[in-house]
């Protein structure tokens, strides 16, 4: 493929994923369990007038939108990142512990501080998510020069299963701390207004900024990290700004709308099969497809069991098993 073929596809695709965004941004804000008609929802968003109808939309329904959007970039891009940085296509927040060190240290704020806020718990989940992420890049990286791919997906299981036990073990302990983990375990946007959303969005504004700083440097690392230090990169200090960002990011989200899985796996994964693995092309196609996805999860989770609605975390783990059964099943699972 030449060079203007590879580039049109490109902004081409980058142009799809913007619409697909708006697209399903504004399904978003039409869906729900209390049904409005869309005529009726269109002429709210730009004339609030006050009434129950106009409540629902301007208080519930936008912010919950424009939360899942937050969200699903971080974590795509979070997910982006630590592939390009492990150059591991099976590596997302999920699989590699982040989420897991976010939620032990969510549950240790409500149990043994009693902190039920997200302004609160935002940091300890913070520090839970470096945690894992430096726990597991030490683990993988045990005796050798430099964490495989393999060794980093084992570490991360085994961190996440031995979070897992230690999380039930309080909750079960715990009366309050089961009672606010376990509409948050699941994940879910529902019910999360403005302040959740102002709480997280200045961290994962910041860590999508350094994730678009740090693509460059990711390109000359996938030739080989002698290669990259002959290029200029400087080898530790790119992986202290990536895993930074990406505690940042996936700290901020799973803080805000829970641990949500496979949305850091697939959506990165698609884009470089669209884009290639450039990564100064696959950070924006993912901060404009990952939230696609997710709203997609989320409209369908306020429409399948109507007029119950489903957590948004479950929705997204039916619509991403069969991705990562696909990627899995593949004869080869190369490093990026």
């Amino acid at each position: 493929m030449t060079g203007q073929r590879l580039w049109r596809r490109r902004a081409t695709g980058l142009a799809g994923a913007a619409t697909a965004l708006a697209v399903f941004s504004l399904a978003s804000v039409a869906a729900g369990s209390n049904p409005i008609p869309l005529g009726e929802v269109w002429r709210l968003l730009f004339g609030p007038d006050g009434s129950f109808e106009s409540i629902i939309v301007h208080e519930q329904r936008i912010p919950r939108t424009l939360l899942a959007v937050a969200v699903g970039a971080a974590l795509g891009t979070a997910g982006a990142l630590m592939q390009s940085l492990t150059r591991n296509p099976l590596a997302d927040p999920g699989i590699l512990g982040i989420n897991a060190g976010a939620s032990l240290a969510v549950v240790a704020a409500v149990a043994v501080f009693g902190v039920t806020s997200v302004w609160f718990y935002l940091w300890f989940a913070f520090a839970g998510a470096a945690f894992a992420a430096v726990a597991v890049y030490l683990l993988g990286g045990a005796g050798r020069r430099s964490p495989t791919p393999a060794r980093l997906a084992l570490a991360g299981i085994a961190i996440s299963m031995a979070v897992a036990a230690i999380v039930e073990t309080v909750i079960l302990a715990d009366q309050k701390a089961f009672n606010e983990f376990r509409f948050w375990a699941a994940g879910s946007v529902e019910g999360r207004g403005y302040p959740v959303l102002w709480a997280v969005a200045g961290f994962i504004c910041l860590g999508l900024l350094m994730a678009a700083a740090c693509g460059p440097a990711l390109n000359a690392m996938a030739l080989g990290e002698d290669t990259g230090r002959a290029l200029g990169v400087h080898i530790g200090r790119t992986r202290v700004l990536v895993m930074f960002a990406v505690t940042l990011l996936a700290g901020a989200a799973t803080a805000a709308a829970g641990p949500i899985g496979f949305i850091g796996l697939g959506v990165p994964y698609l884009a470089r099969a669209i884009c290639g693995p450039d990564a100064r092309w696959v950070i924006p196609y993912t901060v404009l497809a990952a939230p696609v996805v997710l709203l997609a999860a989320d409209v369908l989770a306020r429409v399948v069991v109507a007029p119950q609605e489903l957590q948004v975390g479950i929705m997204s783990a039916i619509l991403g098993a069969p991705m990562f059964i696909a990627v899995v099943r593949r004869r080869r699972i190369e490093a990026l």
